[in-house]
This record gives structure tokens, C-alpha cells and sequence, in this order.
């Protein structure tokens, strides 16, 4: 049972003296004894809620119970093995606090100690209680284009539940679940938060009991007969990763932030800066010419771009989404010397070169579909829905992985790729194997397999969690790649919503963020080339327009926006993400350097003002003891009629106090409009 999580509390904390402190006495109507709100509720201690742990033997054994064998503790960690010795199994907690960001990672492990198959219906991550101070659970719905909007639901008696069947993170039910306590907002107020490092399908419990305990439970969820473990054999929960702030919501993404840069896999990303992409996908389509392929890519690499991305369409017969998918070879009557001349040209220019592949599809009109029908994952005699005209390959198939490592290992060591964008375009909407059993547990855990595979065998290239935008963007996919595609929508407005709810979690140099076209071809929405800029630049930076239809003010203006994303991307990928609070129809952040001598601030008013200004812009995270000088450095011209910004131009010295206490007052804006400061300490 956890006593406490949160705060950290003096070396000399007593645990009997904190059980103490939260003692009850019996209730009316109630157990002698309050039945433990354990890592893992389970129905043999008649906990009353969802139990954390649901497996049977053919119906039998299924009311687990058990006494705790053994604790190891490490430098960072602590192993505690439970037993259930009537029912044949061991239950192993892991939790590790990482010392960057001090976040919680926990995982359960059952393992089946008897003679017979155990079934496993739920395993969940360790439970963990939250105070009954906690006043709102935030999660995190959406949908295609429209991901990580932030929900508020008010803590309540009775359960919030979230659950996803896709077989992917899914664009409407991110694994992740904040629980506050009001009065709480960007830089002040408790918050806890939680998120499931896992890629397929999943469930969010949030519970407050009669008694008013109140806990929070993630874990995959499994399709009847996923999980049947033979004697000896063993099943671990996807990681729970989980922090807590006393500074608001950005105090709590700072640390998770801190963590993910501080593991070993985010090393690669430290390496070099992140280079400034340009994709080709809304420029051209499935109409491959290689002729304005090297014209993109001249006039890509005269605007500072460091990276150019082959997206769909350069394998046989991908004229359109119906076919080519499965077969990954260049398509030579598109390329009739294959891709070398292009890519020749792309590195000759300066630029990395990288491709689009979407491995764990098929379309039916393939070779390797008509070779292999028996590869698809399919629910007999039950229909396949239509989903873009492809289908999914079963990856719990070993086969099936040796297929793609080849293909893709041969694409790799044929061509100097540095960069793959790896898609997924649809659900798995009837994830049965070939035996005719759920297969969708062991899709995402063959996935993870060869995406280790393919990591080992080319370790300098770069992986792209990409599918149809958000839809798998977490921290399992991300031990595996370096960047997640976080919206299909290139559209600034939508995008600054989005990337504000994923950032809660994730930092901003594996956020792939782009500059779309004049129209956005998802919203039909025309917004300026400065607010594509200003809200692209605060990502993992790229470009996808045609830069041939660009008007010639309009690639000025990109240029210059790429190198200014150039001058500040070091701080952007590397200092404290610090959000603002703002009224209804406005955005504001700010990346704060570690040592505060430095930052660069966002403001975009999405929609007209109810008044006549907008409130003071009040920069957090500062030093207020610091002076800084206040430039505006975006968009290149400037407001005109506010003294204020005109002065800002050649920079202003203001005291951090003043800053923080008092703020700037923005200029009159046009909905849609915004700017970009730069802060340094004198």
C-alpha cells in the first residue's frame, strides 16, 4: 500500500508513524478492517474497486490473494515480490524514481507458478492513490487532425473510465490523465500526472471509493485470450510513468520533460542539432516527377533546410492509396535509375536525405499480398471495413518480421537513408491471428521487435513514430524512435492546441511541427506565413508546402523564419517549457534556459479580443533578481502604434521582477496574429 507520493518528504519520515497518521476507524456499514488500496487491488482482499489484477485457471483461482516474500532495494528502485501461493502465482512491483525530473516508473509482472495455463484478463500498472484534496481529473480525447485536447472532468464519487480498442495510441483516447488540485493553472497549483508508455490498446481508471480514497490506474488493455501464460511463463504490464508538481501544469511537464532528455536513447538527439526538414508530401502527392523532386530540393536547400524527406509514393504502382503497399522497392518506371540521382543530389546540395515507408500495411493490390494472404490480421467470416484501402500485416508473426527487416534493411544499405518516416494509416480493427486468436498485443510488442532490429542493424538513422498524425505518440513508441509526427494538420491554429496538450508530456525536439501551405489542405484555412513560422518553430522544425508556388515575399519570409529557428533551437530543444496562463482565444508559452539567463516567448491571439486589449503578457520562469534585455524578433515587420513594441525592436532592459510582476502589454493584433520575444539576461 503507498502511504504518500508528492512532495518529498524529510529523510527521517517514519513509515509506521505515516500509516498512523492516515488510520481509520471502522465505519458504519463498513469492514472491520478498510479493505488496502494496494499496487494492485485484487478481489481476494474484498477491495471494492476495479481490481488490478483479473486472471482465472477455466474459472478457478480467480480470487487472488496474496502475502508480500521479499523486498530488494536498489540505488534508485525497489522490487517488492508478492505471493499468492493458494493460487499459484507471484506478482512482482517494480518502481524506479529517476533522479532527472524525480519521475516514478512502475510496472507489475505476474508470473504463473502452478502446473496449469492461467489465464490473464487484466494486469494492470501499479495502482497509486491521490489525496482527496484532488479536485478535477484533465485527460487528454480529440480525434484525426484534432489530437491532445485537454478535458476537464470534476472528481466526483464513482469512476472515470477512458478505453481504447484501435490497436494503436489512438487520436481520441491518450493514455495520460492529469488529477489537480484547485485551484491550479500553469505555474501554480498541485498537479499529479500520469501516462502509459505503451503503443496499442489500453485503459484509464480514475476512481473515488464511498470512503473517499481516490486512485488512478492505467493499463493494457487485453482481448479475451491475449495473455494465457504456461507454467513458469510471465506477463509485464506496460510502464506507468508518473510525476508530481507543486508549480502548476508546466512545473509537472518540466520534470517529465527532464526525464525523457535524460535517457540513454535521447543521447542520439543531443548529438547534432535537429535538422530542419522539408517533406514533400503536400507538394506532390502520389505524382512523382524526379525532375521537380531536385527542383523542390534546390530551392528547399536555398531556404536553409537541412533534411529532405521522400514521403509516399515512390515504390510500384503508387499512383494512389490502392496499391503498392508491402512492396518496398523504388518503382523504376517512375525512377528508372532508382533513387541514387536523387539522393545524389539532396547530399550534394547539403542536405540528409530520408523516406517514407508504412511497413505494417498492405494494400490487396500488391505482390505481397497475393503471395501471402494468410499474413493479414483478420476476424473470420466476419468482413474486413474499409480503412484507406490497405490492411494490417500481422506482426506477432515472426515471418512476417523477417520479411519487412529484409526489405527495409536492404532499402538501408542500398541508399545513404539518414531518416525514416515510419507511418501506420489505420486501426486494427479485427486484430485476429491465423490461429484465429487476438492478435493485438502481439502486433505492438512485434513492432517494438523490429523497430530494435532495425535500430541495432543502422544506428545513425532516425525513426518517425508517424500514424495519420498522432494517433501513436507516447513513450513506448518513443524508446524505439526519435520523433512522433504529432498531427496530420498543418494548420498553425489547430497545431498550437495540439502541440500545447502534447507537451504536457513530451519536449519539443521530438514534436514534429511543419510549415503547411497558404491553405491548409485539411481546414481549407488560410493563415500567414509569420504565425506558420512562429507556431512550427516551437518543434521539431520543417517545411511542407510546394516551395515552387511560394511567392517570392513568401520564401523570403520562411527563409528567414528557418534562421531564426536556427539561432534558438538550441534553447528550444534543451530549456524548461513554460506555459502561460491566457484568456479564452489566446496561446502563450515561453522555453526558459536552465540557468535563466535566456528565453524566447510565444503569443498568438487565435481570435478577435472581447476587449479593447489584451491583459499584460506576464513572462514566468525568469530570474527576479536578472535584468534582461527584451528584443521582438518575429514577425519580421514590425506592430505599428505601439510604443511599447516599436521600442522593443532595438531591445528594452527591463528587470526580471518587472517581468514577471507586472508583464508587457501586447499590441492591438488581428485574430490570427502574434509575435515572438527574445529574453537575455545583461
Amino acid at each position: 500500500m503507498v502511504l504518500h507520493w508528492g512532495a518529498r518528504l524529510a529523510e527521517s519520515a517514519d513509515p509506521a508513524t505515516l500509516a498512523l497518521l492516515g488510520a481509520r476507524e471502522e465505519a458504519p456499514c463498513s469492514p472491520a478492517q478498510t479493505p488496502p488500496l494496494s499496487l494492485t487491488p485484487l478481489i481476494g482482499t474484498g477491495f471494492p474497486g476495479r481490481p488490478g489484477l483479473s486472471c482465472h485457471r477455466d474459472g478457478q483461482g480467480w480470487a487472488s490473494w496474496t502475502e508480500i516474500v521479499a523486498v530488494q532495494c536498489g540505488e534508485d528502485s525497489v522490487e517488492i515480490v508478492s505471493r499468492d501461493a493458494a493460487n499459484g502465482m507471484t506478482l512482482r512491483h517494480t518502481l524506479r524514481l529517476a533522479a532527472a525530473g524525480d519521475v516514478l516508473r512502475a510496472c507489475t509482472t505476474v508470473t504463473n507458478d502452478g502446473a496449469t495455463p492461467l489465464a490473464i484478463e487484466a494486469c494492470d500498472a501499479p495502482a497509486l492513490p491521490v489525496p482527496a484534496a484532488v479536485s478535477d481529473w484533465v485527460l487528454f480525447d480529440g480525434r484525426w487532425s484534432g489530437e491532445f485536447q485537454m478535458q476537464r472532468v470534476a472528481r466526483t464519487m464513482g469512476a472515470v473510465s477512458r478505453e481504447n480498442r484501435r490497436g494503436r495510441t489512438s487520436h481520441d483516447a491518450f493514455p495520460a490523465l492529469l488529477a489537480e488540485v484547485a485551484p491550479c493553472g500553469e505555474q501554480l497549483g498541485e498537479v499529479f500526472g500520469f501516462h502509459l508508455a505503451w503503443s496499442g490498446n489500453h485503459r484509464l481508471w480514475a476512481e473515488t471509493l464511498s470512503d473517499d480514497r481516490a486512485y488512478v490506474q492505467l493499463g493494457e488493455l487485453l482481448l479475451p485470450g491475449e495473455i494465457r501464460l504456461a507454467p513458469g511463463a510471465a506477463y509485464a504490464s506496460p510502464e506507468l510513468v508518473c510525476a508530481w508538481s507543486d508549480r502548476g501544469r508546466s512545473g509537472l511537464s518540466q520534470a517529465i520533460h527532464a526525464h525523457v532528455r535524460a535517457r540513454p536513447q535521447h543521447a542520439r538527439l543531443r548529438a547534432k542539432p535537429r535538422p530542419v526538414h522539408y517533406n514533400t508530401w503536400e507538394a506532390v502527392y502520389f505524382d512523382h516527377d524526379p525532375a521537380k523532386l531536385i527542383a523542390l530540393a534546390e530551392r528547399a536547400a536555398a531556404i536553409g533546410v537541412e533534411r529532405f524527406v521522400l514521403d509516399d509514393g515512390w515504390f510500384p504502382a503508387r499512383r494512389n492509396d490502392r496499391a503498392g503497399l508491402g512492396d518496398w522497392t523504388v518503382d523504376r518506371s517512375v525512377y528508372p535509375e532508382g533513387l541514387a540521382p536523387l539522393i545524389e543530389r539532396v547530399r550534394a546540395l547539403g542536405m540528409e536525405f530520408g523516406l517514407w515507408v508504412e511497413p505494417e500495411m498492405v494494400n490487396p493490390d500488391s505482390d505481397l499480398f497475393r503471395a501471402h494472404p494468410e499474413w493479414v490480421l483478420a476476424t473470420p467470416p466476419a468482413p474486413q471495413l474499409g480503412f484507406r484501402h490497405q490492411l494490417v500485416l500481422d506482426f506477432g508473426r515472426a515471418e512476417v518480421r523477417d520479411h519487412l527487416f529484409a526489405a527495409i534493411d536492404a532499402l538501408l544499405r542500398d541508399h545513404p537513408v539518414a531518416y525514416l518516416k515510419w507511418d501506420m494509416n489505420r486501426d486494427l480493427s479485427h486484430p485476429g491471428d491465423a490461429d484465429g486468436r487476438a492478435g493485438a498485443h502481439a502486433h505492438v510488442r512485434g513492432l517494438y521487435d523490429l523497430l530494435a532490429r532495425l535500430r541495432a542493424a543502422h544506428p545513425a538513422v532516425e525513426i518517425e513514430s508517424c500514424s495519420s498524425g498522432g494517433g501513436r505518440a507516447d513513450l513506448g513508441i518513443l524508446d524505439l524512435t526519435d520523433r512522433v509526427w504529432t498531427s496530420d494538420t498543418n494548420d498553425a491554429l489547430d497545431r498550437l492546441a495540439i502541440q500545447r496538450g502534447l507537451s504536457t508530456f513530451l519536449p519539443a525536439e521530438v514534436l514534429g511541427a511543419h510549415v503547411g501551405p497558404t491553405d491548409c489542405h485539411i481546414t481549407g484555412r488560410r493563415v500567414s506565413m509569420a504565425t506558420r513560422v512562429a507556431t512550427a518553430l516551437f518543434g521539431h522544425f520543417g517545411v511542407e508546402a510546394d516551395l515552387g508556388a511560394l511567392s517570392e515575399s513568401e520564401g523570403a519570409e520562411l527563409a528567414a523564419g528557418i534562421a531564426l529557428h536556427k539561432r534558438h533551437r538550441a534553447l528550444i530543444h534543451s530549456g524548461d517549457l513554460v506555459r502561460l496562463d491566457r484568456g479564452e482565444g489566446e496561446i502563450a508559452f515561453g522555453i526558459v534556459a536552465a540557468d535563466r539567463g535566456e528565453a524566447v516567448f510565444s503569443y498568438t491571439q487565435v481570435r478577435e479580443q472581447r476587449g479593447y486589449f489584451a491583459d499584460p503578457l506576464r513572462l514566468a520562469g525568469l530570474d527576479r533578481e536578472a535584468d534582461y534585455r527584451v528584443r521582438w524578433v518575429w514577425p519580421v515587420e514590425p506592430v505599428v502604434g505601439s510604443p511599447l513594441f516599436a521600442a522593443l525592436r532595438d531591445g528594452l532592459i527591463v528587470s526580471g521582477q518587472s517581468l514577471i510582476a507586472v508583464g508587457l502589454q501586447p499590441p492591438r493584433l488581428k485574430p490570427q496574429a502574434g509575435f515572438l520575444l527574445h529574453v537575455e539576461r545583461v
